[in-house]
């Protein structure tokens, strides 16, 4: 069993005060166990049919991380730790795109869009980040593949779980409209500009380079082998994966 997950003492200590209390209906298997198996298919990238027995029915396994993912528990819990915990002195913004799985298609809910889209790398979804000093992420949204980074920024930076003093992105969120709107907000924005620029862009060089911290966080992510492919068919659920990853990876 030493390949199994299970959530340390700490990692523990910081999840348990989020379960929820005085539910309805029959007393629940075990949290910390269910939940370390949720974790372990996440790291693993097994299927959930395939989850070892160590975590109990690997029905419950999977109905928990649904359910909960439908009342949206999973997102709300990051969001939590991000808004105690921010520290935007030096934000970065940036996205990552993630190859669907062909099990990936065909999510219920008709035409309804689930984040799936052609790009270079084929049918992708794009996780777009915003981290702060720290380089831990405090919104993680999900497009479909094609969707534009500049266009899709002000819907993440909507959702800033704190302030932030300057913002560090790259040559791909180059637009006047976005830099304008970021001074209005009080934001000092670190992005180079593009080099068919008539007129060139001044940024602060050494502050740009604080941006390798938002490479190394997908990264990070990334090393949970159900967020680098994503195999969900419901946006909701990669979504939900995508922020208790984060979770035990940053915030624990």
């Amino acid at each position: 069993m030493a390949d199994l997950f299970w959530l340390s003492d700490e990692q523990w200590a910081v999840i348990e005060p989020f379960m929820p209390k005085d539910q309805p209906g029959p007393e629940r298997k075990d949290d910390r166990q269910i939940i370390s198996g949720i974790l372990h298919v996440l790291t693993s990238g097994c299927r959930w049919r395939d989850c070892p027995v160590a975590y109990g029915p690997r029905t419950t396994v999977y109905n928990r991380f649904n359910r909960w993912s439908r009342r949206g528990f999973w997102k709300s819990m990051l969001a939590a730790l991000a808004k105690a915990g921010w520290a935007g002195d030096a934000a970065a913004l940036d996205s990552s795109y993630v190859r669907a799985h062909r099990s990936a298609h065909g999510g219920k809910g008709g035409r309804r869009p689930q984040a799936i889209g052609p790009s270079r790398g084929g049918q992708t979804t794009k996780i777009h980040a915003l981290t702060d000093v720290l380089g831990r992420p405090g919104v993680l949204l999900l497009t479909p593949g094609n969707a534009s980074d500049v266009t899709t920024a002000p819907t993440v930076l909507a959702e800033a779980p704190g302030r932030i003093q300057r913002l560090a992105a790259d040559k791909g969120y180059d637009a006047d409209w976005l830099r304008a709107d970021l001074r209005k907000s009080g934001i000092t924005p670190v992005i180079p500009g593009k080099r068919g620029r008539k007129r060139k862009i001044r940024h602060d060089r050494p502050r740009y380079r604080e941006r390798w911290r938002i490479e190394a966080t997908f990264n990070r992510l990334k090393d949970f082998r159900r967020i680098a492919t994503r195999y969900d068919k419901l946006a909701r659920n990669y979504a939900s994966a995508l922020a208790l990853a984060a979770v035990i990876a940053f915030w624990c």
